[in-house]
């Protein structure tokens, strides 16, 4: 990886936003092009692939601002296939550590309350839906929009994966993938990034329980709905033998089949808010990688401030003569010129050291300084966007109630009425 293109290096430039407020104030590419995934594909794979299809998007971009060159052409469209966007994905998690970047929907069907896999078409327009919703979400956040390899991913067939390979971002991160198996130990943790970080566990946790739930009263909900449609046809065929009461019993009829058949909406409703909440199921895990990466850079402060006290250690017993392993097993002392020699090669390095945990030093306090605002600008996001949604489904309960207390309601004056 070029020394330019490196994460430590790209936090310099981002060391001139102090504040949430100069965060959002920032040009951003959203502002100057329109960013959609106007449709799905389902394509052959080759004859040795286990499955015989893949699915691939189209990204339409279109330039809004005449004025704006950083784009290279005013229209493109271009296919992508799922597996792509993992790649922009991983590559913006290494090159820009400090942000909370936005995460991809969701791989696998998760909290679904019926049957369903990857192949069904109900999933592929919300991962549709979901993969636009980065696109998004990346061009509308000032220090990711204007990467590069961003742009060129969403314009250029092949040419940003080369320049991805080539300078190791993509081994990088499954590097990084395998350590995160391995817990970071710190001697002196950071008490505002742990708490960020155990409130990133315990949102993502909240968020789970909250889907799972759901998941399981839309099931019961949905068998319950669609039973109605048994009252339907009971009241239906009820109607036919009888001559007085026909009538409203048909249309009675017709109102239970309205409870069954409004089940749907609900459920299709349902699936959108569903999916906002997982996307902040998603982005908990992502402010937890934040905070990891934090530990990170703690962790190579440690790490020098560990070396440099062990070298200083080692000169103090190089300048007593005792550097030896003879000296220190029997008490010996090593010549004068010996000590000399000792002691002026450990200078050297102990300066180096010196170096290397100044450097350090300021990598951390340089990333928790960018962490903060962008921790900040998270939470503002998520407090507005999780506000939204929860209303959002609180309004779609209350909505479909009424509807159903409205259809028992015609229900019970068509019995009425029947006399």
């Amino acid at each position: 990886m070029s020394v330019e293109n490196s994460p430590k290096n790209s936090l310099s430039t981002c060391n001139k936003i102090e504040t949430v407020e100069d965060l959002e104030n920032k040009d951003t590419l959203i502002k100057h092009v329109d960013i959609s995934i106007v449709e799905s594909e389902k394509r052959a794979n080759g004859t040795l692939h286990v499955r015989d299809h893949h699915t691939v998007y189209l990204i339409d971009l279109k330039v809004t601002d005449p004025d704006y060159k950083l784009v290279q052409t005013k229209i493109s469209t271009i296919w992508r296939r799922y597996t792509e966007f993992e790649e922009i994905h991983d590559y913006l998690l290494q090159a820009c550590p400090f942000v909370v970047i936005p995460p991809l929907p969701e791989k696998r069907v998760l909290y679904a309350w019926r049957k369903s896999d990857t192949t069904d078409p109900e999933f592929i327009e919300r991962r549709r839906a979901g993969l636009e919703n980065f696109l998004l979400r990346v061009a509308s956040h000032p220090r990711l929009c204007f990467d590069t390899q961003f742009i060129n991913f969403l314009q250029r067939e092949h040419d940003w994966k080369e320049w991805i390979m080539d300078n190791g971002y993509l081994l990088q991160a499954e590097n990084k993938l395998k350590s995160l198996s391995v817990s970071i130990r710190l001697k002196k943790p950071d008490p505002e990034i742990e708490s960020v970080k155990n409130y990133g566990r315990q949102l993502e946790s909240n968020l789970s329980n909250f889907l799972y739930t759901r998941s399981k009263i839309m099931e019961k909900n949905y068998a319950l709905s669609k039973l109605h449609a048994n009252y339907g046809k009971l009241f239906s065929e009820w109607s036919v033998i009888e001559k007085e009461m026909g009538d409203g019993l048909q249309k009675a009829g017709h109102y239970f089949d309205s409870i069954a058949d409004s089940i749907e909406s609900v459920a299709e409703d349902e699936e959108q808010l569903a999916d906002q909440l997982k996307e902040y199921l998603f982005y908990a895990a992502a402010l937890q990688q934040v905070c990891v990466n934090h530990e990170s850079f703690q962790r190579d402060l440690e790490y020098a401030q560990e070396v440099l006290n062990n070298r200083l250690a080692e000169r103090q017993r190089a300048a007593a003569g005792k550097s030896g392993l003879m000296a220190r097993l029997f008490g010996t002392t090593d010549p004068d010129i010996v000590r000399d020699q000792n002691t002026r090669a450990l200078d050297a390095t102990i300066l180096e050291d010196r170096r290397l945990l100044e450097r350090r030093a300021k990598d951390l306090e340089l990333y928790t300084k960018i962490v903060a605002v962008e921790i900040a600008y998270f939470q503002k996001q998520k407090d507005k966007d999780l506000h939204e949604s929860l209303v959002g489904f609180i309004n779609l309960q209350v909505k479909a109630a009424k509807k159903n207390l409205q259809a028992w309601t015609q229900i019970k004056e068509c019995l009425q009425n029947m006399l």
